[in-house]
């Protein structure tokens, strides 16, 4: 079976991901920067500021999924942590890039993942695609510099795809956990004017897309990852308590009170706008969980 080579293996998406590849019979590898021995899945070393990823990790690989990248949300966006996130994205795939040429390495797909991000944060009634031009703010620049760090790998002929995520929804960690104290606390309520859209995948679906990037040699580009059913903060919020069986709280938390608290940061909270699945669904993939309710109802599971 074919050796799949995944950077930020060890993080939300990428230990789901290991698992389905493995359970799908496929042979899993990790680049991280430190040994691991704790994880049962062969883990090779890179090092950024030293230019170096070990050798056999890219000549035993068929195909690399690039997941690594400081998470966006995890603290204030000051200048340092905002070069942290582009740095951290960017400069890791030019690392792989000079090293799959310098090795002469022919691999048969180069899949990164990127974010819905690369639209804005502007909340708008467009209903945006793959065909779109980056926004003209911080996280459309850094998923247009992710991804330009992407593209280079179809210069040395290899099949490239760019998987553009929304809010990764699972049973533990990520958005979902912070979302769910309020709310299990009795006070769950919208943020801002609630009418800001909240692109959102369940875990299984995005890994499913990642398999089927794999899989499908006719997928090639950017593809958005997020569910068809467009959710306002508001409905997302009315519906993740509905699904809790706890009360909705009526006044929503001022966009200003959000600004205090996380800064710049807030933007990715307060904005949003509706994000297109039709070329995702164009290439034959069916979502597991299409609809916000039955994602959280499964997710909601003991």
């Amino acid at each position: 079976m074919a050796t799949v080579l995944i950077t930020g293996g060890t993080g939300l998406v990428g230990r789901h991901l290991c698992k389905k590849l493995q359970e799908k019979g496929y042979d899993v590898a990790i680049l991280s920067r430190t040994k691991k021995q704790e994880v049962a899945t062969p883990t090779y070393t890179w090092d950024l500021d030293k230019k170096e990823i070990e050798k056999e990790a890219i000549d035993t690989a068929d195909y690399i999924i690039h997941l690594a990248g400081a998470n966006i949300g995890d603290k204030r966006w000051t200048s340092k942590r905002k070069l942290l996130i582009i740095n951290s994205r960017v400069k890791t795939g030019q690392l792989i890039f000079s090293k799959i040429k310098e090795q002469n390495k022919e691999l048969k797909a180069f899949i990164s993942a990127s974010a819905i991000g690369y639209y804005g944060t502007i909340t708008s009634d467009k209903i945006f695609t793959e065909t779109d031009t980056p926004a003209n703010d911080f996280l459309g620049d850094t998923c247009r510099q992710w991804e330009q760090s992407t593209d280079r790998f179809k210069d040395l002929g290899i099949r490239t795809v760019k998987i553009r995520t929304g809010v990764v929804l699972t049973r533990q960690g990520g958005a979902l956990s912070k979302m769910l104290t309020p709310v299990k606390m009795g006070v769950g309520s919208a943020i801002g004017n609630g009418r800001q859209y909240l692109p959102w995948i369940h875990i299984d679906d995005l890994c499913n897309i990642y398999i089927k990037a794999i899989e499908d040699v006719q997928m090639d580009g950017a593809y958005n990852a997020v569910a068809p059913d467009h959710k306002t903060n508001k409905e997302f919020t009315r519906t993740l308590v509905r699904v809790l069986k706890k009360p909705f709280w009526f006044p929503n938390i001022p966009a200003i009170t959000m600004k205090l608290i996380f800064g710049k940061m807030s933007e990715i909270l307060l904005g949003g706008s509706r994000i297109s699945v039709d070329k995702i669904k164009a290439t034959g993939y069916n979502f597991l969980f299409p609809e916000l309710e039955t994602a959280l109802t499964d997710l909601n599971k003991k």
